[in-house]
């Protein structure tokens, strides 16, 4: 039984949020990302290629990777150098979805590509959301770091995108998931919005339950107010108003 949470959190809390950018000395951006115990290592990289299907477009393309260290959960995993994990091409593309609904790959200076690197350091639920909300802060300064060479007028991102999760667990509509909630919930969601207050996606499961049009929309209400948070403290981190 979960009588309560950890240290002693409230219901539609967030756990604490940390998001420290320039982590990393060699990669274009970067942002460490620390929701509670999980811990994400961000990177963005621009290269001057672009994807055989993009030659000859004048557009940009901004894509995804994602992988978990072996120590990064309780049990060690093996690292995917024998073909990749199904999860962690699932949460990739998530990431790579969530950056480009909100980034103009017209304006990223021709055909180049950004590639967003999220390591899980360390896992304790939400590895996924604060991926997203981690890489938004490497792919902004990457994209300053590309101003500042020349090689484009303007920051091609228009917007923020952040991400958290929400779930029932116990009966209890929870905000910011750790492990333990997760792996015990009867409704378990991914919530992806930008800063307006759009959805940009919903990963939504009935794990033991089905749950009602009505119940989504509280689901919904909690998640934004999360979002919230996240979106004013990647302001922060960047000094931007």
């Amino acid at each position: 039984m979960l009588a309560n949470r950890a240290n002693d959190r409230d219901d539609r809390a967030m756990r604490d949020v940390k998001l420290t950018r320039g982590i990393m000395k060699n990669a274009n951006g970067s942002c460490l990302a620390e929701f509670g115990d999980t811990r994400v290592l961000c990177t963005a990289t621009i290269e001057d290629r672009a994807p055989a299907w993009r030659k000859g477009s004048g557009k940009g393309w901004l894509t995804a990777e994602y992988a978990m260290l072996p120590a990064a959960g309780n049990k060690r995993t093996r690292r995917e150098t024998n073909g990749r994990n199904g999860r962690s091409m699932e949460i990739e593309r998530l990431i790579g979805r969530s950056l480009r609904n909100v980034c103009d790959l017209n304006a990223m200076g021709g055909e180049v590509t950004m590639t967003i690197d999220c390591d899980v350091l360390q896992a304790d639920g939400g590895t996924r959301t604060a991926a997203i909300t981690g890489a938004w802060v490497a792919a902004y300064d990457a994209f300053e770091m590309w101003k500042t060479a020349g090689r484009i007028k303007t920051n091609p991102l228009f917007g923020q995108v952040a991400a958290i999760s929400v779930g029932l667990v116990e009966g209890r509509l929870m905000l910011d998931l750790d492990y333990e909630e997760d792996s015990n919930a009867e409704i378990d969601m991914n919530v992806v919005m930008n800063a307006k207050g759009e959805i940009v996606e919903i990963q939504g499961t009935g794990e033991q339950v089905s749950f009602s049009r009505d119940r989504l929309n509280e689901f919904l209400d909690v998640a934004e107010e999360g979002i919230k948070v996240l979106l004013a403290a990647q302001k922060d981190v960047l000094g931007i108003e």
